[in-house]
């Protein structure tokens, strides 16, 4: 509690008002005149009500307010009205008239601090307005007469300046949540409010990206995290000058603080921002919950609502009776989590590398299942995989192995469970071939345990296993019952600079493995694709309509196609996603190596997100990002340039091509990132190539930031409002998408929003907020995210693929990150009734 080294004297008001005399004079309106009469208007008058002392609490009903609902705005400053309060006054007032029946409220106005003495009068106050300057405008009781108000159960709402007032303040500062850096704000300007929030009375109705002109305040302490930010504004659109908060700049915010409930909001710091319908619409929300008119969740995007825990213990030394190398999960509906091990085993164990020993890469594929009711870990079966080679170069180590897992629609009834893997019983030495395969299996309901002779392929197709890497793995389902399988293009990270991976040259007997157009750019290979089949009953599969190629087209000189791929033209897509409520497919794939643009070769390594709604093809090793060109290179000499490729117009012109030479047109991507930031862009000349020059760069997506890079997709949440869980995730992240990335230090591990109605076609996220604190990085937290899916439950499970690589270690685990921060508040039987 703050105590002021002298008691302000206000001077006398202006006959017929209640704002101090000396104050820049104005045309006064009747509705703006504090009501008081008699006894209350003396209590004004002489000072505080009688059993008040100072910086003591008023005793108020606990919640204040009633039925009939009024809004008390207060608009005391220090110094120089701003022209912006009569206007916001008048809109407050027109917000209460023009509202349904059952959500208008009457208000008064004052300029009169005295008024928080007052019991009488806060005792019938829904909700406190400061429309206020800067400046310290409350003496100790008065602020100990806010203090109780909010405590008993007040609503609260500060507009603009209200985050300069009470400078000395820590409990309003509490209230306000923020305060701004000094001298911003200054002008007015129009820019981009982000709209995060889909749920909160304030924003719900407001469109996703917001073109409002106000004046702008930085922030001295970023409040994300601590308050439940409901907008953002986006400082890519305006100048944001002296302290810019950067990609994250709150501008609106709610929490329930200190017993009451505390809304602000940045904006309406000019006259012309109040006459603004959709800033109107917006401050109506704020107040129908801070009069308890409506509820509202605003705990949801609060770091501390939330509790990230490790589910599995660290191995027994020498075996994996936990979690082996972790490559993906998934959650039955009964709450159990099946995850699966690559094929590596911990540091201590060899690794046979010599390609004539017949046990080369031998490992073991295991599916671990977490219960959660017992909290114990069982060990449901494990394949005998090649995949187990350990690290080196790009001739020894491999990402072979056990690579994806998901469980039939029908799991509970039939007990089907599907894994994409290498088996090592079909490896070629010789060759160095490997075959993968889709298989699917039938778990044992009497033992738990998977049955593995009742194994039925569904899918097999050959992988050079001479050079490491991109073997991808995630598959997912969706409502129609067809099954996507992420498959990444079986090419070598070198040999091309870390840039488009197109050399033709490397091969072993007379399989490249350097050049993607073989895979991931020939319509009649799996590889470097997203397919998608139909599994039947028999174990067999069929094709449904819509796949990019129907499996029968040809072209002169033989070229072919396969019908199973839905998705071409990408590099190594770890993990995808289905949203069950729009079928639409969301994938991530780790990018080259180049770690800057070259104005020769092209984009430095972009890992990419894209959303998926039709069949398409997404450019690998064309093209990159928004359709960024890489430069051709063929024999007989790849080290030279060609010319640059046509996104709009690709041909595989390779020679290890034996696919169709005319591709389909590329899709521009959602999400990309470098190292210099996220979604580089350049100037590009009049044949369409950017210019490549990192001092012309733009950034596009400037909350993300690269490095070691491996992108990670993640699941689009729904919320549903019949499951009865204390931990799921509220509705506030309904219909966000996650993004993340297997490292923790400056990659994405973010929500985002996209707009329906440009993400088919490349359109970036329009909203974006980090979960770095919700799903913790660091020393102790989930520093390698591998995979992380929603279980029925409502809560994240989430692998941490551990500390080394093509290992198992102490810190491979299962998490499950929970949410604790309760109901929407106020409680019902707290809401004004009407």
């Amino acid at each position: 509690m703050r105590f002021t080294p002298h008691q302000r004297a206000w001077s006398t008001t202006r006959p017929g008002t209640d704002r101090p005399a000396g104050r820049r004079g104005r045309r006064r309106r009747a509705w703006a005149a504090v009501l008081l009469s008699g006894a209350v208007a003396t209590g004004l008058m002489t000072g505080s009500p009688a059993g008040a002392q100072s910086g003591q609490a008023l005793d108020l009903p606990s919640p204040p307010g009633g039925d009939e609902v009024k809004v008390l705005i207060y608009t005391g400053t220090a110094g120089e009205e701003s022209p912006a309060v009569d206007a916001g006054i008048e809109a407050i007032e027109k917000i209460g008239q023009s509202g349904p029946a059952g959500q208008r409220f009457s208000i008064e106005a004052t300029a009169n601090a005295k008024v928080f003495t007052n019991a009488k009068k806060l005792a019938k106050i829904n909700s406190v307005v400061f429309l206020t300057g800067a400046g310290d405008v409350l003496n100790a009781d008065q602020e100990a007469g806010l203090e109780s108000y909010v405590k008993a159960g007040g609503g609260f709402l500060g507009i603009n300046d209200a985050a300069r007032t009470e400078p000395y303040s820590d409990w309003y500062t509490g209230l306000i949540g923020a305060r701004p850096v000094e001298g911003s704000g200054a002008k007015a300007q129009r820019a981009t409010v982000e709209v995060g929030d889909r749920t909160n009375p304030a924003t719900q109705s407001l469109p996703l990206e917001w073109k409002h002109p106000d004046k702008w305040l930085n922030w001295t302490e970023n409040p994300s995290g601590k308050v439940h930010t409901v907008a953002r504004v986006r400082e890519s659109t305006y100048t944001p000058g002296t302290g810019a908060n950067g990609a994250d700049h709150p501008v609106s915010w709610c929490r329930d603080y200190d017993g009451g409930r505390s809304f602000y909001t940045g904006m309406g710091g000019t006259a012309e921002s109040f006459a603004e319908s959709d800033f109107r619409t917006h401050l109506r929300g704020a107040l129908l919950w801070t009069t308890r008119l409506v509820r509202a969740d605003c705990k949801a995007a609060i770091d501390s609502n939330y509790t990230a825990e490790r589910l599995t213990k660290a191995n027994q030394p020498g075996v994996n009776d936990q979690i082996g190398e972790p490559h993906g999960l998934v959650t039955a509906k009964d709450g159990r989590v099946f995850y699966i091990g690559r094929g590596g085993k911990d540091a201590s164990q060899p690794v046979v590398t010599d390609w004539k020993d017949p046990d080369v890469g031998k490992g073991e594929g295991e599916i671990h299942v977490y219960d959660p009711k017992t909290k114990e870990v069982t060990l449901a079966g494990k394949l005998t995989v090649f995949g187990n080679k350990g690290g080196g170069d790009e001739l020894v180590k491999v990402e072979e192995g056990l690579l994806g897992i998901e469980l039939d629609p029908r799991f509970e009834d039939n007990g089907w469970i599907y894994l994409h893997y290498t088996p090592h019983s079909k490896l070629d030495r010789d060759k160095q071939m490997a075959t993968r395969q889709v298989s699917r299996f039938t778990l044992n309901k009497a033992t738990n345990k998977i049955d593995m002779s009742s194994e039925k392929v569904l899918l097999s197709w050959p992988v050079q296993v001479h050079s490491c890497c991109h073997a991808g793995g995630g598959m997912a389902w969706d409502s129609k019952g067809n099954l996507y399988i992420a498959v990444g293009d079986n090419n070598s990270s070198q040999f091309s600079d870390g840039y488009s991976g197109n050399n033709p040259e490397p091969n072993y007997k007379g399989v490249s493995f350097a050049d993607a157009r073989r895979t991931a750019g020939n319509t009649n290979n799996l590889n470097g694709k997203i397919l998608r089949i139909h599994p039947e009953q028999d174990g067999t599969y069929t094709l449904p309509e819509g796949n990019l190629f129907t499996g029968k087209e040809t072209a002169e000189g033989g070229g072919k196609t396969r019908g199973e791929i839905y998705v071409m033209g990408v590099r190594n897509p770890a993990r995808i996603s289905v949203d069950k409520a729009t079928d639409t497919l969301y994938a991530g794939w780790v990018g080259p190596d180049a770690g800057a643009p070259s104005e020769t070769w092209g984009p430095a390594k972009y890992d990419t997100f894209a959303v998926i709604t039709k069949a398409s093809n997404r450019g690998w090793p064309y093209c990159m990002g928004n359709k960024q060109p890489y430069r051709d290179r063929n024999l007989p000499d790849p080290s030279k340039p060609l010319g640059w490729y046509d996104c709009d117009h690709p041909k595989n012109e390779s020679p290890n091509n034996d696919g169709l030479v005319n591709l389909p047109p590329v899709t521009g991507n959602n999400i990309w990132y470098s190292p210099q930031g996220g979604g580089p862009d350049y100037p590009r000349n009049a044949q369409g190539v950017p210019s490549y020059k990192e001092s012309e760069a733009t950034y596009k997506l400037p909350w993300l930031k690269g490095g070691g890079q491996a992108a990670m997709d993640g699941p689009v949440y729904r919320f549903d409002k019949s499951l009865s869980s204390k931990t799921k995730w509220p509705e506030y992240w309904d219909g966000k998408w996650f993004v993340g990335d297997l490292y923790d230090d400056t990659q994405p591990r973010h929500a985002v929003l996209m707009d329906p109605k440009t993400q088919g076609e490349g359109g970036i996220p329009v909203h974006a907020e980090s979960l770095r604190k919700i799903v913790p990085v660091g020393q102790g937290g989930i520093r390698n995210l591998m995979d992380w899916k929603f279980g029925p439950d409502g809560a994240l499970y989430v692998l941490d693929y551990g500390r080394g690589f093509f290992t198992s270690d102490k810190e491979s685990a299962l998490w499950r990150v929970t949410y604790k921060g309760g109901a929407a508040t106020p409680a019902a039987n707290q809401l004004v009734r009407r």
